[in-house]
């Protein structure tokens, strides 16, 4: 569990970045307080704060400490189909296919893009734990598409601050159940853990903030193809906000999707795709916006269902 541990911060600290505040206030080590800070595990005065920001003498100060766990090792292998969309010497775009996860965790055996990327020769920056050296951010093993991974120290710093601040510009396309209504609209709500199974999200009132902004591209008969726009970037998002509209994504059980129609399109997974990533680069501060297209599982469904309508 959790360790939920506050204080007041005290007045000899007034001033100190809130990174050096959290190392000296909890014997942490300044990477592991920054690294904290930067994942919302951090409040002063009951607001999420970054590791940068100034703390002041009295504030209330509250850190949530993740459970420790055993290091997870990189295993080092070769990725099928998963493609290089950009590399320079900051970063490195993947088109990331199904079946991959972002890097190694506890019960996970399959391959990462932390390991593909080794495999290939790729060095990228030792920034974060062991095993999410340069993951600034994720994609579900069940998801496809764009991920950008950091090379460079000074661009895990900057992607990662870019994130936090939400000036990253995150577009998926999904096939959902049934008809949204409105044709598009805003899913303002909060998620957090499941209360009743630890392996699944939901909309619940403590949970941090999540906002999914949706658009129909296309109505079929049995489902729509949405584009979607995140604000935030909170594990499951999309789904999750998809199944508490009442229209999980098609082929995804997990959240509620009707098994019969996945099984009619071929599905193996949820039909969820990254089509788009947009951002600063870390590098020549120029705007960067790389594109997608759906892989041959996803296209066939939506070929099959186009058909029935």
């Amino acid at each position: 569990m959790s360790d939920l541990r506050s204080l007041p911060i005290p007045d000899g600290l007034e001033g100190e970045r809130l990174d050096a505040a959290l190392a000296r206030m909890f014997g942490l080590s300044r990477t592991r307080a920054a690294e904290l800070a930067a994942a919302g595990y951090v409040r002063v005065d009951g607001a999420e704060a970054g590791k940068s920001d100034r703390v002041h003498g009295g504030a209330w100060l509250e850190i949530e400490l993740p459970p420790v766990v055993d290091p997870v090792a990189v295993r080092v292998e070769a990725v099928e189909g998963m493609r290089i969309v950009h590399d320079d010497e900051d970063i490195v775009v993947i088109d990331k296919p199904v079946g991959v996860a972002a890097h190694p965790s506890p019960g996970w055996l399959g391959p990462t893009v932390v390991g593909g990327l080794a495999a290939a020769g790729y060095r990228i920056s030792t920034s974060g734990s062991a095993e999410r050296h340069g993951v600034v951010h994720r994609l579900d093993v069940g998801t496809s598409g764009l991920m950008v991974v950091a090379k460079s120290e000074r661009a895990y710093t900057l992607l990662k601050q870019a994130f936090r601040e939400r000036t990253v510009d995150k577009r998926y396309h999904t096939l959902v159940q049934g008809h949204p209504d409105p044709m598009r609209g805003t899913v303002d709500a909060p998620i957090g853990r499941h209360p009743h199974h630890d392996y699944k999200f939901a909309v619940i009132r403590d949970g941090k903030d999540s906002v999914t902004h949706y658009e129909t591209i296309e109505a079929y008969r049995a489902a729509t193809l949405l584009a979607i726009k995140l604000e935030t970037g909170r594990t499951h998002q999309i789904r999750v906000h998809m199944a508490a509209l009442r229209h999980p994504c098609v082929g995804d059980l997990q959240y509620g999707a009707d098994p019969k129609l996945g099984e009619r399109l071929g599905l193996t997974r949820q039909w969820l795709h990254a089509v788009s990533l947009g951002f600063e680069h870390p590098g020549t501060g120029e705007w960067v916006q790389y594109e997608s297209r759906y892989p041959d599982d996803l296209q066939q469904a939506l070929d099959l269902i186009a058909a029935e309508s």
